[in-house]
């Protein structure tokens, strides 16, 4: 955490403003893979169409992806080599000396070796030059990106282990995690490692000076993780944003651990500059150089009376300076919002099916009748060959006219009335461009019958992806 920008005031420790919802542009909801549902609803225009609700059912489901669990063995093993790394370059790993190189090539090692695309991105400061590490993972909607970031560099006057090797190892033991899963996320997700927090944050407003107005809307959220395996921890969540918030407060009540708002480290991490720029912003704590209170010290542990980190900023920050315990409930939590907030459920793989088997009267010569299955678990738009399959029972097909109406409410027809077909029955396969309609969403087959003098029911309809 960097000591550059001044401490509030005790009063204001517990007190925040400029907090902003999840629910405006660019801030996070919550969703949890739905179940396929079918529904016979009223379309807007088509007087005394039939209500009803027959059960859809989706071949291929979108099941909600749990996170897995973070092995605080590997994300200490990271710890014992940004040690090594200090201890082998003067003792720290701060900005512009060669253990902060040292420590940058290792993280990218590893994150190369994983299959993301890493780029360094190089910015001059205090008279040497910096490096921030950028990391994609491949796939999601590049039209929302979640970051997770967190602070590389030390201080000078120590290895930094806990400030904030613990929030780097973390997040990068967070992204092998990503790809030892397979994961194929739902938004596009990103991790970056910052260069000089210590001098004032300058690698993180390096990087955000330069996204154009257009990239920064494309960002769903920034999580920050500075500090997560204190000595003698507290557990803070940032509450800036109140959709990330409930996300790292819901984890860890189901620990029956309780949460304080984050104050101490307002404006003095990487997270400032993405919420400068309207970015939404979340996070964790275990707490720097405040003292831990008594009723602090009786629902968390620890010792009341003591900073939370007694080394912070200085030379005993080393691989001993890390309380086990925090870091792996840290680590554990900062795995649970990447996939709660970015990875969400799976995608399912092309060719998946969302059917609806119910029967649905068609009455004659009378109002149009819709099906309808809720497709959930895609990302993007709808393919430009969508496919349709249509299996109708019906005495005289020439009388119907059939529609498949997308969730914009964008009709798109798939058959005319016709006085020449007098054949019966329809099945039939649709191809369909509806490359403009979002893929999730409630999709419906509208079916009239034009003519009197037969009858028929829509025995089952599906789309494939």
């Amino acid at each position: 955490m960097s000591w550059n920008t001044a401490r509030r005031s005790a009063t204001s420790r517990f007190r925040r403003s400029g907090r902003s919802g999840g629910s405006g542009p660019g801030g996070l909801r919550l969703t949890a893979a739905g179940a396929v549902l079918g529904l016979i609803v009223a379309i807007p225009g088509a007087a005394g169409a039939a209500t009803a609700a027959p059960a859809a059912r989706s071949t291929a489901p979108a099941p909600t992806v749990a996170a897995p669990d973070i092995p605080v063995a590997n994300v200490k093993a990271h710890l014992s080599q940004l040690q090594s790394i200090a201890t082998a370059n003067g003792g720290n790993r701060a900005h512009g000396r060669p253990g902060y190189r040292a420590s940058i090539d290792y993280i990218k090692g590893k994150l190369d070796a994983a299959g993301f695309t890493t780029a360094l991105q190089q910015f001059t400061t205090s008279g040497a030059t910096g490096y921030n590490l950028i990391a994609d993972w491949p796939g999601g909607d590049p039209n929302q990106i979640l970051m997770a970031g967190a602070h590389l560099d030390s201080v000078s006057a120590g290895p930094g282990i806990n400030d904030n090797g613990s929030g780097s190892a973390a997040i990068l033991e967070t992204a092998l995690a990503v790809a030892r899963s397979g994961a194929k996320p739902a938004k596009h997700l990103r991790f970056g490692w910052w260069g000089a927090e210590e001098l004032g944050m300058r690698g993180s407003q390096y990087y955000v000076g330069r996204l154009a107005a257009a990239d920064r809307s494309k960002f769903s959220g920034y999580l920050n993780f500075d500090m997560v395996g204190s000595p003698n921890p507290g557990y803070f969540v940032y509450d800036d944003d109140r959709t990330i918030e409930a996300v790292f407060k819901a984890y860890y009540a189901s620990l029956n651990i309780p949460t304080e708002i984050e104050t101490e480290g307002d404006g003095r991490s990487d997270h400032a500059p993405f919420k400068n720029v309207g970015i939404p912003v979340g996070g964790l704590f275990s707490g720097a150089d405040y003292t831990k209170t008594a009723a602090q010290a009786q629902k968390w542990g620890g010792t009341s009376g003591q900073p939370f980190d007694r080394c912070y900023h200085r030379s005993c920050d080393t691989s001993s300076n890390i309380n086990d315990t925090a870091l792996d409930r840290n680590s554990d939590a900062i795995a649970h919002a990447v996939w709660e907030l970015g990875v969400g459920t799976t995608s399912p793989p092309d060719g998946a099916v969302f059917e609806n088997t119910d029967d649905v009267q068609i009455p004659d010569a009378g109002a149009a009748v819709t099906s309808s299955v809720t497709v959930s678990g895609r990302t993007g738009n709808a393919p430009a060959t969508l496919k349709a399959g249509v299996d109708i029972k019906h005495s005289y097909r020439g009388d119907l006219i059939i529609d498949l109406v997308g969730p914009s409410g964008r009709a798109y027809r798939l058959k005319n009335s016709s006085g020449s077909d007098s054949a019966a029955n329809v099945n039939t396969t649709y191809t369909v461009d509806a490359s403009g309609e979002t893929a999730n969403g409630t999709w419906q087959l509208r079916v009239q019958d034009s003519g009197p003098q037969d009858t028929g029911y829509i025995d089952s309809w599906k789309l494939t992806f």
